[in-house]
This record gives structure tokens, C-alpha cells and sequence, in this order.
């Protein structure tokens, strides 16, 4: 069974919880390089943590009987930041080889994603490309990862819509089933004000391929509650296309987030309880956890799930 093909025929599917909080503050791992986390694969050590992370994440889809999927860390390793560290393309080959070497571990049926992210910043939108530029530079790092088989593609915390598009039309051209996610506000927009319904129906008209579904994250379930309650994102648009969240346990702004020196979490009941609510508004099936969670919350979201 393909990415495509499960995610439309399960009603909940788990999703990795942090990966780059975690090896920074319970592994003391550096991510703070040119090309942040896709260099642990050269690593003993990083290697090590990044497998008892995904292993631990997928043995919970497997206690839960579900469908769970892991993208590889390389959300910073784009074109022009892989030429500068100087360790040549062949790394987004080679964090992928290591994820399904993982993969193999694993008891659940999973599935493996490439993670992309925007050029500039996604907290604040800052450095942003237009659409014709982020389709020219995201099409080295999508061809790659169709190169090396990925089952799906992944466009992570994505701040601004033009940039949001290029990204979309180059994943459309690898014909691999492919992910949007937003950096959102509580306000119901993107980091430039697009609202979440208008992003949608946007790049939906403006692809040859549509993607697989968005979603978000690096956001708390009640912002995003708040967000999908606006009326401009109450409708059917977003009912049927926006269906993942990987959430932040802070319901801190986007400003806060980036600029935050401690990390702030909600306990794992409390964050459960939190997507019970997300979920009576929305028909959200892909569920992961971002800044905060670690394997009691992911836990605690599938446990909660199966007994809705």
C-alpha cells in the first residue's frame, strides 16, 4: 500500500514528535550547523539518538495499530545551504538511506518522508521567495529526494503562500504524493496574512498535482482550534484539505517561539485533551508532535484517538 493510498484509508495516522528539541536538550546534540540536523547521519552519536527517537515514535503507532510516518531531518539542507557546507548533494541520499535503514526496525507500517523547508525564515516569513524562485530553487532538493525513494515529500512550517505555491509545483514535477504545512497564526492566517482557506484554494488551482493534504506545524491544537474557527476558514475547503497537525506544546506567537530561551510544555493529558477539542472542528487525520513532545505525549494522542 503507497503514502497515497494509506493516507486515504485510515482515519488517524501518527506522525514522528520532536526530533530536533529533543537532541538538543536530552542528547546535548549541536543542530546549529549550515545544514542543521541532515549532518548526524556522518555521526556516531547523532546517528544513535536519531534512532532511539524514530524507534520509540514508531513503537507507539504499533501498540496503537496504526499507520505512522517519519521524515528525514533535513529541512535546512536546500540547495544553496548544502553547497556551502561542503558536504555535496549525495546527503539527502544519504539521510534517506539511513531512515529506511531504520525503518526496517520498525513493527508498524510506516512510511518515509523528504522535508523540505522555505529559503528564508519561517517564524517570521523574512527572506520569503516569490513563486517562480522557490520553484527553481526547491526543485534540486525534490529531485533528490525522488532519486533516493522517498514515499512522500514534505513541506515543513512554510510561513508565506508565493513561496508556499513554488515549493507545491516543485514536488508536483517529482509526481511523489506531497504535504503542505503552514506556519500559522491564531488569526486564522499565514505569517504574511493569507488566510488558511484562500492558501488552500490557491495552490490547489495553481498545480498540475495537488497535494496529498496541509496541515501544520510547530503550532499548538488550541491556536490552531482558534484558527479553523474563524468563518472565512469555516467551509468546506478546509474541512476536506487541511487534515495534520504536528503541535507545539506552547501556544506561544511564532515571534515567541523562535525567540524563546526555554522550552514551555503542557503535559501530556493537557495536550490530549487540547486535540479531543481540534478534533470535534476539523477532520484532521495526521497527528505529530513539534516543540515540547516527547514520547508521553505522542502516547497520550493515540491512546486519546482510539477511543474516539
Amino acid at each position: 500500500m503507497g503514502f497515497k493510498e494509506c493516507f486515504n484509508s485510515h482515519e488517524s495516522i501518527i506522525m514522528e514528535g520532536a526530533i530536533g528539541e529533543r537532541l538538543k536538550r536530552e542528547y546535548n546534540i549541536d543542530i546549529d550547523g549550515i545544514v542543521a540536523m541532515a549532518s548526524l547521519v556522518y555521526s556516531k552519536e547523532g546517528k544513535k539518538a536519531l534512532l532511539e527517537l524514530w524507534r520509540g515514535y514508531a513503537d507507539i503507532a504499533e501498540k496503537y495499530k496504526m499507520p505512522f510516518i517519519a521524515t528525514t531531518p533535513t529541512r535546512r539542507a536546500n540547495a544553496e545551504r548544502i553547497k556551502q557546507s561542503g558536504f555535496g548533494k549525495e546527503i539527502i541520499k544519504d539521510n534517506v538511506d539511513f531512515l529506511r535503514s531504520v525503518q526496517k526496525e520498525f513493527k508498524c507500517r510506516a512510511y518515509i518522508g523528504g522535508l523540505m523547508g522555505c529559503k528564508g525564515d519561517a517564524y517570521t516569513g523574512e527572506g520569503a521567495l516569490n513563486t517562480d524562485e522557490a520553484e527553481e530553487f526547491h526543485s534540486f532538493q525534490a529531485e533528490l529526494f525522488k532519486n533516493a525513494n522517498v514515499d512522500f515529500l514534505y513541506a515543513g512550517i512554510v510561513p508565506c503562500l508565493k513561496e508556499a505555491l513554488g515549493m507545491a509545483k516543485a514536488m508536483a514535477k517529482t509526481e511523489i504524493p506531497y504535504l503542505i504545512s503552514f506556519m500559522l497564526r491564531r488569526n486564522g492566517r499565514l505569517i504574511d496574512g493569507t488566510s488558511i482557506s484562500d492558501a488552500v484554494n490557491y495552490i490547489d488551482k495553481n498545480v498540475d498535482t495537488k497535494p496529498i493534504c496541509f496541515m501544520t506545524n510547530c503550532v499548538h491544537p488550541d491556536v490552531l482550534y482558534e484558527a479553523l474557527s474563524y468563518d472565512f476558514n469555516n467551509n468546506t475547503v478546509v474541512k476536506n484539505r487541511f487534515k495534520g497537525i504536528q503541535a507545539n506544546t506552547s501556544n506561544l506567537s511564532p515571534e515567541e517561539l523562535d525567540g524563546a530561551k526555554e522550552l514551555y510544555c503542557s503535559s501530556a493529558k493537557d495536550l490530549a485533551k487540547s486535540i479531543v477539542k481540534l478534533k470535534s472542528i476539523s477532520s484532521i487525520k495526521i497527528w505529530g508532535g513539534c516543540c515540547g513532545t516527547d514520547f508521553s505525549h505522542m502516547e497520550e494522542i493515540a491512546k486519546t484517538l482510539i477511543k474516539q
